[in-house]
């Protein structure tokens, strides 16, 4: 079991910033890509943006040139850099990674248990 931790949220006012971290407790374990996604109240879930290990991010429409992701592999850390929110951005973030265990038959995916964004107009 990985348990990938979710931290950073907030309230925010539109126009502003904050930074999600993820962290995946574990051992013996590489992790290929890390992703983020959201959902907010009767919405179904969304990608946001994914990073591999290798560091090729891709993003949704949405948030580029807004969000910026990156990791470091060290740390088994996903940061995820928010700027220009708006309200429209309010959800619940989840940590999505993909885990390949030392000695496992192939890669499973883990989830955090969220953080709640909020951004104020």
């Amino acid at each position: 079991q990985v348990q990938p931790v979710e931290s950073g949220g907030g309230l925010v006012q539109a126009g502003g910033s904050l930074r999600l971290s993820c962290a995946a407790s574990g051992s013996a374990f590489s992790i290929p890509a890390m992703d983020w996604y959201r959902q907010a109240p009767g919405k179904q879930r969304e990608s946001v943006a994914g990073i591999t290990s290798g560091g090729t991010t891709n993003y949704a429409d949405s948030v580029k040139g807004r969000f910026t992701i990156s990791r470091d592999n060290a740390k088994n850390t996903m940061y995820l850099q928010m700027n220009n929110l708006r309200p429209e951005d309010t959800a619940v973030y989840y940590c999505a990674a993909w885990v390949q265990r030392v000695g496992g038959v192939g890669p499973h995916q883990y989830w955090g248990q969220g953080t709640q964004v909020t951004v104020s107009s």
